[in-house]
Parts: structure tokens; C-alpha cells; sequence
């Protein structure tokens, strides 16, 4: 891969801010484990911070019990690396409502600095307006969680305070999305097969559909998905990236400003069709039953408040104004408690112009292309004569398996901000035009512009979204 964008010196200390949450335990702490048993981590020390009262033994417990699956897995000098990294470990206690105590333990650290953000959102703003430049040693890398803010005006807010801290090279914007196996995928799909690139455009292709639904329901996770929703919490955090990433032209490399260049103006090409009620739809579950598990309703769930209106499945059409796709409609859809998992890109084309006479069976059937993130595989269906008669047609799959990389979706970004490598990071005008897409959108819906429709869990959705059907 291209090394631009990469630093020259490996972050030494990686200082996780909300070390004690859920965050840390379920998906940081994990995802270093692997990335640390493969010997691609070494010397890292992590360091925790918490409001909690804990104890350097009491986190380094944490820290034993997250790796602990790993370690299981590992082998001698994988299960040596995590002790080690377990022992370098420490535990910061801190108050982040007073600024001045973040700012005086920075310069305590050994340096190259990292430091996550694993904070809500306005936390993160809060803290970040209470540093200072003499507050950061130099090259101290800031690595923030998505939402970036709460609209476009947030985000920019919060750009504008970062940059009279850090260059943006220091900065890095999670998007766990986006790991190096899903970029690389899509960008090696994309641009090594000559008979791709010739038909990736509105004259061959009629619509795109960027689909991420799961099994699970709110688990516990009312405080923060309540005042957010499907749409800000996977439509705008992540799918309106990978959309870009789908409907780019050839980088001229692999290097991050060639990449984000590319993805930032197909998104300024981006909006919301204005007719709301036509082009963005919104749904909430209600009690269902889950692979025999009975889920009680969205608003039944403890810490949610019923006359927010949050939903819990969201979908939009996207219009991406430019040559190569003017007038395909791209259909970003995610939802919980859903009855099969799916995340994927849906590519369908355009029927053929002419189908010679004589032909029956699957006359009327597009051609699709599949490809399938997790897991990460690519299905061509297309249309072929049946082996019983020669003049029917009938329909068949090709397909490939893409790359699957060993590190979790995490482990792929934290290696990447180890790394210091600014291509799986997302840039702050990037940030800032995903919030400018869905803002009027979110607006109509706190309007009740849209309706409000509801599902059984377990259910693929309202029966009349064609995005819920088992082959859309």
C-alpha cells in the first residue's frame, strides 16, 4: 500500500478517555488485544482514564479480562505480549469537567501521544474547548469517536476548535466502517477489472442500495441511541461513507489525498431529493420475537422515552449530482431487531435493451452484484439458459471471496492510528457534508413531515418498503 499519509514514528502511548465505559470493554480493549498478540502493537503501553476510583490493579483486571479471549487463542509469544502490555498498562483517574486536569497529565506521558476520545458528543466538545496548544506535546495524535457533533453546525464548531489545537494531520475521526479490508476491498473490486469501470455509471446501472441491518434490538443502549436513531447512528456515521467509497472515480493511487479527495466531492455532490415523504422513510420496532427470543418494544425498553419519535429503522434515497450518476438513486437503509442480519451493497443494472424473441422463464430479472462486508464475500447473480431447456432462462450466482482480515473492525482503525495513517480517518470537510445531507432530513422528521411506521421485531420491516423484501 502507499505511504502517504503515514508518520514516520509509531504512537508509544495510547491514553483512552472513558476507558471505563462499554466502548473500551466491548470493542478497544478487544480489538488491541489481537493487534497485540500479532506482534503489530510492540511496547504500546494503553493507559485508562475514568471519573471511577479505581485502582492500577482494578484496571489492569479490565484490561486482563478484555484480552482474555485472545490470550485463550494466542500462541507462547502472543500470550507474552499481552501479559507485557497488561503490566505496562495503568489507570488515570480524572475529572473531565475540569479541563486544567486533562491538560497538566498529557506532558506525563511518554510520547508519541494518542488520545481516544471515547466520550459522548458533548463531552468531547466540552473537553476539547477546555485544551490548549501548550497543553499537547508535539505530534500528539487526537482520536475522536463518531457522531462528530450533533448537526453541521456542531461539527463545524468542533473542526474550528481542533485545528487551533492540532494540524489535521493529527487528527483522526473513527469510523470503524471503514477498516483497511472493506476500503481495499471495494477500491481492488472497483478499479483491477477492466469490465467494471466501463459500466459503473447511470447508463448501465439503475440503483444502489447500502444496507446494514441487524438482529439485535436497543440493548441497554437507550441513553445514547434515544436522542440519536437509525439515521444519525449508522446512516450519517457510516453509510453515507461507504456510499462514496462505492461511487468514486479511479484514484490515480492508493494514497489518502488521492482517496479523500475523491470521497469528499462525491459527497458535496450528495443531497436528499426535497420531497421528503417520497424519498426518506422511517420506522419503530414493536414487540416481536427473534430467533425464539421475545423482544419487547422499542418504547417498552427501559431509558426510552416514547413521544421522542426516535426510530429505529431508517431509509434514503440519496441523488448524487454529477456526470457519472446522475439520476440512479443510492437507498442507504439500517434497523434494528430486524429478522436477518445484512450488511452489503446491492448494485443493480439496467435491463438489457433488446431480448431477442423466444426466450422464457427469467426474462424480466436484472443483473445484480452483491458484496457482502461481513462476511466478506462478492455474488454476481445473472441470468443463464436453464440445463433442462436451452430456451429458458433461469438464474445463477457467481461467487468470490474478498479478503477477511484477522483484526476486528477496530483492530483495523486502532493499527491505522498507531500507525498514524490518515487514509481510514475521516477528513473534517468529510464530517462536516454528511451532517449537511441528512440535517434537513432530520429536520422534516422532528416536523412529522415523514410518518412514523412501526414493525414487529423479527420482521424485515413495513411490508410495503420494496428494501424489505428477502431479494430486493
Amino acid at each position: 500500500m502507499a505511504d502517504e499519509g503515514i508518520r514516520e514514528t509509531r504512537v508509544h502511548t495510547l491514553l483512552i478517555l472513558g476507558a471505563t465505559g462499554d466502548l473500551s470493554r466491548r470493542l478497544l480493549l478487544p480489538g488491541l488485544a489481537r493487534l497485540i498478540a500479532g506482534g503489530r502493537a510492540p511496547g504500546l503501553v494503553v493507559v485508562g482514564s475514568g471519573s471511577r476510583d479505581w485502582t492500577r490493579e482494578q484496571w489492569q483486571d479490565r484490561v486482563r479480562e478484555a484480552f482474555r479471549s485472545e490470550y485463550d487463542d494466542a500462541d507462547m509469544d502472543g500470550q507474552r505480549e499481552l501479559s507485557a502490555a497488561v503490566q505496562r498498562s495503568r489507570y488515570l483517574q480524572m475529572d473531565l469537567s475540569r479541563p486544567d486536569d486533562l491538560g497538566a497529565s498529557l506532558h506525563t506521558f511518554d510520547v508519541p501521544l494518542a488520545v481516544y476520545f471515547g466520550l459522548p458528543p458533548a463531552l468531547t466538545l466540552s473537553v476539547v474547548q477546555g485544551l490548549n496548544r501548550d497543553d499537547l506535546p508535539p505530534n500528539t495524535l487526537l482520536v475522536l469517536e463518531k457522531p462528530f457533533g450533533t448537526n453541521q453546525s456542531s461539527a463545524r464548531e468542533l473542526n474550528r476548535l481542533l485545528a487551533d489545537l492540532v494540524p489535521e494531520k493529527d487528527i483522526f475521526r473513527v469510523d470503524h466502517f471503514l477498516g483497511m479490508t472493506t476500503v481495499m476491498n471495494l477500491v481492488g473490486m472497483r478499479f483491477s477489472n477492466r469490465f467494471l469501470e466501463p459500466v459503473w455509471n447511470s447508463l448501465h446501472i439503475e440503483k444502489m442500495e447500502i444496507l446494514f441491518d441487524e438482529q439485535l434490538a436497543l440493548e441497554g443502549r437507550a441513553k445514547y441511541y434515544d436522542s440519536a436513531g437509525a439515521l444519525e447512528d449508522m446512516i450519517q456515521s457510516h453509510l453515507l461513507h461507504t456510499m462514496a467509497f462505492m461511487a468514486i472515480g479511479p484514484p490515480a493511487s492508493l494514497g489518502e489525498r488521492d482517496l479523500r479527495d475523491l470521497v469528499a466531492a462525491v459527497l458535496r455532490a450528495s443531497s436528499v431529493p426535497e420531497d421528503f415523504p417520497a424519498s426518506t422513510r422511517r420506522a419503530r420496532y414493536t414487540a416481536g420475537v427473534i430467533e425464539g427470543k421475545e423482544i419487547p418494544g422499542y418504547t417498552e425498553s427501559p431509558g426510552v422515552d416514547p413521544h421522542r419519535g426516535t426510530e429505529t429503522l431508517a431509509e434514503i434515497e440519496i441523488a448524487i449530482n454529477n456526470e457519472r450518476w446522475a439520476g440512479v438513486p443510492f437507498i442507504l437503509r439500517s434497523g434494528k431487531a430486524q429478522a436477518r442480519r445484512r450488511k452489503e451493497a446491492v448494485v443493480t443494472f439496467r435491463p438489457v435493451n433488446h431480448l431477442p424473441g423466444g426466450f422464457t422463464g427469467d426474462t424480466a430479472l436484472p443483473s445484480r452484484l452483491r458484496i457482502s462486508f461481513n462476511p466478506a464475500f462478492l455474488e454476481l447473480e445473472m441470468n443463464v439458459n436453464g440445463p433442462a431447456d436451452i430456451f429458458k432462462l433461469e438464474r445463477s450466482s457467481l461467487t468470490a471471496e474478498l479478503h477477511a482480515s484477522r483484526l476486528t473492525a477496530y483492530g483495523e482503525v486502532l493499527e491505522a492510528v498507531l500507525e498514524g495513517n490518515e487514509l481510514l480517518s475521516v477528513r473534517g470537510d468529510v464530517a462536516e457534508e454528511c451532517w449537511r445531507i441528512v440535517d434537513p432530513v432530520l429536520a422534516a422528521w422532528r416536523e412529522n413531515k415523514v410518518p412514523l411506521q412501526t414493525y414487529a421485531a423479527g420482521t424485515e420491516g413495513p411490508r410495503d418498503w420494496n428494501t424489505s423484501r428477502s431479494n430486493p
